[in-house]
């Protein structure tokens, strides 16, 4: 799949089903909460030097559903409290919001909860009744392209969307045979040829230089960026961490290949646009593009919960997370009808390896500032 078909079939799960990103992200709200403090504070010390009239605040790879709009809420709140702190009794400044993600992401949903947004934002209004004047956008299109006039934003975040890739590495094909190199996985695996790692890492390295380069041109003079991202520990790409997920859900669809239910050459043609840098990776890249001075690097990992309030396991809820991000396209490729069998075993085999290990997920929380 090329990058301008992924940029039309990629997106979360959409709407309010069971299967719905909306009610499925949990995982990854409970990270970005322990990072919270990171993103506010880098928020409050860029209005603190800056105090703009009209703040603009991006948050690349939206998607939708709860998440969005309360982390949006939580960066006004956050400059109110500056504000008062720094210059009180002088209007707010106003905020324009802009929402990122793919043309496929379910925006509509989004905008059908700003109603209760703005209600729920006059109501916890910490400045004797003057509200803020919050103006919100969507933008659709790829974050490896220009999304925004040059010099229009003062801070971007960007939570748990900057590991996936612009496209899938072109080099792990075998052109002649017209097959993937990287048989029997979906992305880096432990039975993955080297020259499978080199072409992730390589892709990695391209695209973020590109994001970096394309920010650094929208952001204002001393803009700031937070970026929350999947990663791994070590130098060695296959870690007991974010990359072994992914082998268990190889496993999970071989499985189905020995019971009949699908095709062994389906398998071996699944690749993933997905890569985990480590921290060196990442300082190395800003480095290298030098339109950032890397402000801070740290490594989170989540405590991982057993059960939830629906009384479900760990594996499970990995199960139904994994599946509203990678649903749109697991059905382009295998088809619908797998996808209840393939994630009860996939949930199964997350607790079945749970139960033998600690697996720790890595995130990293990066947070940039464009230089003068």
């Amino acid at each position: 799949m090329d990058k301008r078909d992924l940029e039309r079939e990629f997106h979360m799960t959409g709407g309010a089903g069971k299967t719905s990103y909306a009610r499925n992200s949990s995982l990854q709200k409970k990270a970005s909460d322990e990072a919270k403090h990171i993103t506010l504070e880098t928020l409050q010390q860029l209005y603190k030097e800056t105090k703009p009239k009209s703040l603009g605040i991006a948050d690349l790879g939206c998607s939708s559903g709860p998440n969005t709009l309360s982390t949006i809420r939580d960066m006004i709140k956050a400059v109110e409290f500056a504000h008062q702190r720094e210059i009180p009794g002088q209007p707010l400044p106003e905020f324009s919001i802009f929402l990122n993600d793919l043309p496929g992401n379910d925006f509509n949903s989004i905008f059908k909860s700003l109603p209760d947004f703005h209600i729920e934002l006059k109501r916890n209004t910490k400045t004797n009744g003057d509200c803020p004047l919050v103006f919100i956008a969507a933008y659709p299109g790829s974050f490896y392209g220009r999304l925004f006039p040059e010099k229009t934003i003062h801070f971007i975040y960007s939570s748990y969307s900057l590991h996936w890739l612009s496209k899938v590495p072109p080099s792990i094909y075998d052109h002649e045979q017209g097959k993937s190199i990287n048989k029997g996985c979906v992305s880096i695996c432990s039975s993955s040829p080297e020259a499978v790692s080199k072409a992730y890492y390589s892709q990695f390295k391209e695209d973020f230089s590109i994001f970096l380069r394309l920010r650094s041109k929208e952001l204002v003079t001393e803009g700031r960026m937070v970026l929350i991202i999947l990663g791994r520990e070590g130098v060695d790409h296959v870690d007991r961490g974010n990359s072994f997920f992914w082998e268990l859900l190889a496993r999970s669809i071989a499985n189905l290949v020995a019971q009949g239910e699908t095709e062994e050459e389906k398998l071996d043609s699944y690749e993933m646009h997905f890569y985990a840098p480590s921290a060196a990776e990442i300082e190395e890249e800003v480095k290298k593009e030098g339109s950032f001075e890397l402000e801070r690097l740290e490594m989170l990992e989540v405590d991982k919960e057993k059960g939830n309030e629906d009384g479900i396991t760990y594996g499970e809820a990995v199960a139904k997370t994994v599946r509203a991000v990678q649903e749109s396209m697991l059905v382009q490729h295998f088809g619908e009808e797998i996808l209840d069998k393939l994630f009860d075993t996939y949930g199964r085999m997350v607790d079945e390896e749970l139960a033998k290990e600690d697996i720790r997920p890595i995130t990293f929380v990066v947070v940039l500032r464009r230089k003068l």
